[in-house]
């Protein structure tokens, strides 16, 4: 089937198959910041945000897309600049193996469109469909907060 698409702000079309996920057609036309991990919905590693929202890619038909603008974390960056949530993560050590970090950036990025000052609390809870072994939380969040203050630190 065709979809008719805005991804990162460019317009495409795209010939998937009925059964097709979104994070299957994400990555087999090249949006690979997405992650494959559970395939179940369960870790947030293939997030995206579709229409204002953030969705686990995975259990998303790429049908279901159809007509949508979808942000993935490669469009996230503007102008040559990273998205200051990028830029936070980067400052603050957050990144430690990279699978869950893409879908915790563009869950934060998003979240932060209408909640521009979260509280701990809030970001913490808001990172609860972000499953991630490696960083026990602590420097994702500071650095959610960081970018909600418009620093890096």
């Amino acid at each position: 089937m065709e979809l008719s698409l805005t991804i990162n702000g460019d317009e495409v079309t795209w010939d998937v198959p009925a059964y097709e996920t979104l994070l299957n057609a994400l990555r087999r036309y090249g949006y690979t910041g997405a992650k494959r991990v559970c395939e179940s919905g369960e870790c947030g590693a293939c997030a995206v945000v579709v229409d204002g929202l953030a969705v686990d890619s995975c259990i998303m038909l790429a049908a279901q897309a159809d007509g949508s603008n979808i942000t993935t974390v490669e469009g996230l960056e503007g102008a040559g600049r990273l998205h200051p949530v990028q830029d936070a993560f980067a400052a603050n050590g957050s990144i430690q193996c990279g699978f869950c970090i893409p879908g915790m950036i563009v869950a934060a990025a998003n979240y932060l469109e209408t909640h521009p000052q979260p509280t701990e609390t809030e970001i913490r809870h808001m990172l609860i469909g972000n499953l991630c072994r490696c960083t026990g939380y602590k420097k994702p969040v500071e650095a959610i907060l960081a970018a909600a203050r418009g620093t890096d630190r």
